[in-house]
């Protein structure tokens, strides 16, 4: 069985367990909000070898309904038969990668461990940290044996907006808002119909847990550094419609601070909601 040892792998690290006896299953999360037919074309073009592709959309969300945001969580169901038919296993180690600062590895990240899949990690730098250590790419579309992986959702990972609001009326609960600082503080809103933030919440965006050079991951201080101030005991993290907000939540992991949730709906779902309060600034 493959060894993990943290919520990063590198790339070097990866391409010798994938030589090994037991490689890893590598999903390829690459994915273009303005552009959803992208990432799944830069995958057929060339991948990291034997990874299958998973879309955002398709994959790792459930159909936009009424509530529930832009990026509604899958359904255990749906999520469960998506892992089978690419393959993982109860065992099995998965590799998340894309080519955007982890923006949507981190999603996988978050669902696999969420629905009771602790053997995961993110590709650290993603696709492009691969080329970059010399190592090659491959255009075979894989056929995977399908697995026998079974979701146990954990429901103390996530939070959803009627529990959310009162406690937001309340104050109880420390929140952070994992988006770009004039969207948090309601300057602009490029996609959801309301612009502003949640009451109450701090601004930590996503990006700042990486890298923008070379789209590496901080190191462990440097991410502790980000969260000091921030009440890591009551913590909800959430962002534009659950996605990014899992970098944040990865962050998290790596500065050793446990037991943050993530409000999967996010301000897509929170600012569709018939009063709901919304504050603006900084």
């Amino acid at each position: 069985m493959s060894a993990l040892t943290g919520p990063l792998i590198d790339p070097l690290r990866l391409h010798a367990l994938l030589a090994g006896a037991h490689p890893p299953l590598v999903a390829d999360c690459r994915f273009a909000l303005a552009d959803p037919a992208a990432g799944e074309a830069a995958y057929r073009a060339a991948h990291i070898p034997g990874a299958v592709y998973l879309h955002l959309e398709r994959d790792l969300s459930a159909p936009v309904a009424a509530t529930g945001g832009r990026h509604p969580l899958p359904s255990p169901e749906a999520f469960g038969r998506t892992m089978r038919r690419i393959g993982l296993d109860a065992g099995r180690l998965l590799v998340a990668c894309d080519d955007s600062r982890g923006a949507f590895a981190a999603r996988l990240w978050w669902l696999a461990r969420y629905f009771g899949h602790e053997r995961v990690c993110v590709l650290d730098g993603g696709v492009t940290a691969w080329t970059r250590a010399g190592l090659a790419l491959d255009a075979a579309i894989p056929a995977p044996a399908p697995g026998n992986f079974e979701p146990r959702p954990r429901a103390a990972m996530r939070i959803d907006y009627e529990e959310l609001a009162p406690r937001v009326a309340a104050g109880t609960l420390a929140l952070v808002d994992s988006r770009e600082p004039r969207r948090y503080a309601g300057l602009e809103e490029p996609i959801d119909p309301v612009a502003g933030h949640v009451p109450g919440a701090l601004n930590r965006p996503w990006a700042g847990a990486t890298h923008e050079a070379n789209g590496c991951f901080l190191d462990a201080v440097a991410q502790a550094e980000r969260w000091r101030g921030v009440d890591a005991q009551q913590l909800v993290v959430y962002c534009g419609s659950g996605v990014t907000a899992c970098v944040n939540l990865l962050s998290l992991e790596l500065a050793g601070i446990r037991g943050a949730r993530l409000y999967p709906g996010s301000w897509s779902d929170w600012c569709s909601r018939p009063g709901a309060t919304v504050a603006r600034g900084a």
